[in-house]
Parts: C-alpha cells; sequence; structure tokens
C-alpha cells in the first residue's frame, strides 16, 4: 500500500523509527539478509549507520568502522532499558568477547562485570568499557511489508565512557564494528539469525546501506550476479585486498620493483592514502595522463597533493584502475570516485600522500567505495565488487529505491 511505502520511505531516509508499530517478535524471522540505513556526514566525511536498540527502541546514530571488533556506544545513565543486562566475567559470552583480544586476561573474576577495550577507529583512542547485552532491531524488508520490526535479543555491545566520542560526527554516540570479531555486527546476526556469514557495504553521498546476508532482494540479482570476486585477506579485523599493480589510462606505473602490494578497506579515512614512494610514482604518472587530456594543473589544496582546473575541461579526467590478481580482474576508479570539488575553478585528485611510515602500502578510503556494492564473504575469504554502479548508470542510493517503491 502506498501508505506502508511512505513509512519505510521515511524510515529509510529520514530514520524515523516511529512509522512502524505493532510486535517486535524475536529471532528466527523470515528474511534472507538485514539491513540499516547508512548516511555520510557532510561536516566529517563519517559514514554514520542507525540502529535501534533497548527496550523501548531508541535509535543511535553510531559512525561505521570496517575494521572495528564490535558496536560500542556512549550509554546515556538517562536512558534505562528494562531488557538491558550486563555480563558477568565469568561467562561464556565475556570469554567469546575477549576471544580476538591479545590484552584479553587469562582468568576471571568472580562476582564482577566483564570489561572489554572498546577503540575510536577514527582517533586511535581505546578505553575499558562494560560488556552488555540488550535487544537490537534488525531490519529487513518482509517486516516493513508487514507493519513489524524484528528484534534480536542479547545482542552484545559495550558501554564507553562520555571521552571516547571525541572525534566522531555531531550526534553520534558511538562507533559499529564490522570485523571478523564473534562479537561483530556481521558475526553476531549471521550465528543469531542464521545468515551466511557475510555483509554487503554501499556507501553513498546520500544514502547508502550495510547489510548482512543476501543481498540479491536489496540491489537486485542483475547487480549482485554481476559482482567481479577477489580474494579478501584478513588480518585481525581487518580486510585487505592484493594488489598487483596500478594503471592509469590503461598505462601500467612504474612501481620500480615493489611487488604485489597489499590495500586495506577503510571506512574511517575519506580519501584513499598510498605510502610516500608509491604515491611519488603514482602522481608522477598521473600528472603525465592529465597532461595529455589537456588538464592545467593549479596550486594544491589541503589535504590533497594533486589539484587540476576544472573550467573548460568537461568532466573526463584520468582512469585509474587496479589490477589485482589478472589482467582480468581490476577495480575501476573514475569520475566521482576520483576526483573533488574543491572549488568552482578546481578539482583535486581523492589519493593522498600517507607518509613513508604507513603501514600498509595502499590504504583504500571511503570516496573510492561509495557507490560500488562490496560483498565481504567472510566464509570464504573472497571480496566482490561492483565497481562504480554510476558505469552501470544507477547508485546504491537509486538501486535500493528500486526495490522498495
Amino acid at each position: 500500500m502506498a501508505s506502508s511505502t511512505h513509512c519505510f520511505l521515511l524510515f529509510f531516509f529520514s530514520s524515523l523509527l516511529l512509522c512502524f508499530t505493532n510486535t517486535f517478535p524475536v529471532l528466527g524471522f523470515p528474511s534472507n539478509f538485514a539491513l540499516f540505513p547508512v548516511s555520510k556526514d557532510a561536516a566529517t566525511l563519517q559514514y554514520v549507520a542507525t540502529i535501534s536498540h533497548g527496550t523501548p527502541l531508541r535509535p543511535a546514530h553510531l559512525v561505521l568502522d570496517l575494521g572495528g571488533s564490535f558496536l560500542w556506544m556512549g550509554c546515556d545513565p538517562g536512558h534505562l532499558s528494562s531488557s538491558s543486562r550486563l555480563i558477568p566475567s565469568c561467562s561464556v559470552n565475556c570469554s567469546r568477547a575477549k576471544s580476538h583480544d591479545d590484552l584479553r586476561s587469562k582468568g576471571c573474576v568472580l562476582n564482577a562485570d566483564c570489561f572489554v577495550f572498546p577503540n575510536n577507529g577514527m582517533t586511535g583512542l581505546a578505553s575499558v568499557g562494560e560488556l552488555v547485552e540488550d535487544t537490537l532491531a534488525v531490519d529487513s524488508v518482509d517486516r516493513f511489508k508487514a507493519g513489524e520490526i524484528p528484534t534480536v535479543d542479547h545482542f552484545l555491545f559495550s558501554c564507553a565512557p562520555a571521552f571516547q566520542l571525541q572525534g566522531l560526527a555531531s550526534g553520534a554516540k558511538g562507533m559499529v564494528g564490522l570485523g571478523k570479531a564473534s562479537i561483530s555486527l556481521p558475526s553476531q546476526l549471521s550465528s543469531s539469525i542464521g545468515h551466511p556469514q557475510k555483509f554487503s557495504l554501499c556507501l553513498s553521498p546520500s544514502n547508502g546501506v550495510v547489510l548482512t546476508g543476501n543481498g540479491d532482494a536489496v540491489f537486485g540479482s542483475k547487480i549482485t550476479r554481476s559482482l567481479t570476486y577477489t580474494p579478501l585477506v584478513i588480518k585481525q579485523n581487518d580486510y585487505f585486498i592484493h594488489v598487483q599493480s596500478i594503471k592509469i589510462n590503461g598505462r601500467r606505473v612504474s612501481l620500480q620493483g615493489k611487488a604485489k602490494l597489499e590495500a586495506k578497506l577503510s571506512t574511517v579515512v575519506p580519501y584513499t592514502k598510498m605510502e610516500s614512494s608509491i604515491f611519488a610514482m603514482f602522481s608522477k604518472a598521473y600528472v603525465e595522463a592529465a597532461t595529455g587530456m589537456n588538464m592545467t594543473r593549479v596550486a594544491t589544496v589541503a589535504p590533497f597533493g594533486l589539484c587540476f582546473s576544472s573550467e573548460g575541461g568537461g568532466n573526463r579526467v584520468p582512469e585509474i584502475e587496479l589490477i589485482l590478481q589478472s589482467e582480468m580482474v581490476k577495480w575501476r576508479i573514475q569520475g566521482r570516485n576520483s576526483m573533488v570539488k574543491v572549488s568552482g575553478e578546481s578539482m583535486c585528485v581523492g589519493v593522498l600522500d600517507g607518509g613513508p611510515e604507513q603501514s600498509s602500502p595502499i590504504v583504500m578510503g571511503g570516496l573510492q567505495m561509495e557507490d560500488n556494492l562490496l560483498e565481504f564473504d567472510i566464509g570464504s575469504s573472497m571480496l566482490g565488487f561492483s565497481s562504480s554502479l554510476l558505469l552501470k548508470e544507477t547508485t546504491c542510493s537509486s538501486s535500493l529505491l528500486k526495490q522498495f517503491i
């Protein structure tokens, strides 16, 4: 009905749960996926998911951390949830939560609460927080149509001190980790609901989404079945892919003896960063390609290192390709995924010098992942990617709309 569609759109684009009424069932609901809306904060360029929790349900804005271990938030002492419970130190759930942590103690403390170590991926600040379980709203299209909000009981997360929120987008109450740790959002939903061990991410300048399970019903089988796959390397909780070479406008960048590169995927950095020596070679090749396209270089604008005039040049810019396990498997970066408009007269390449001490040769940032459907198949250690959906004349936002209208 038109009214139910209207309510869904209000929720998805404004995160208004007030549209939905009726019961709140737990576990075992018939859905192949669960989704959470994601928006981009214009001031910080952080990606913020809206997740509701507690009894009664209350929405919280949480910054996405692709390599984060678990969900943590600054718990409001003024908001009491009747379904919230502290986890004891000597419990299975406490051991489960600490299984990813190198600093975990070997034993437990009787008659004490369980503590974990929430980490702010934006600032690197870590603290000690209590481990808590509560109800979590899990949204699925089947339940949207039925007018219900399904929930998962006994979802584990951490309450962090207020100072842990420093550096997060305005209004954000914490961070949600999507790493492989046993109590990350995808891991818990996979074990609780019975979804496959995979999740999808579709970031957008406007309305994106993170979902667990099967994304066919959300993005359509035409897009999901056209994904290209590459091996996914998981180190601790971070996700990496191997890059054999880099091409700009079809020409290979000379990396002077550097063999296979490793690229870390990150939602906490807005732009791709390269280790200084790699950036220098990339920069040289990019300028040569841009000059060949009659682009005029202009003064740089921080934090960017390569800027060009946007006057009279149209929208054509050099295409960047990351060659993965073979010449047939490539991640294409072009247009909006490679350039940032900094003024009416100039635009800059959204690839930065990460410094000589950067731990990974390449860190793929948010801009390069926008409007690119990414499927993290943890069970098979594979990453599926669409490259820019703009090449398919769609976006994350419009793909979502088509499925729900």
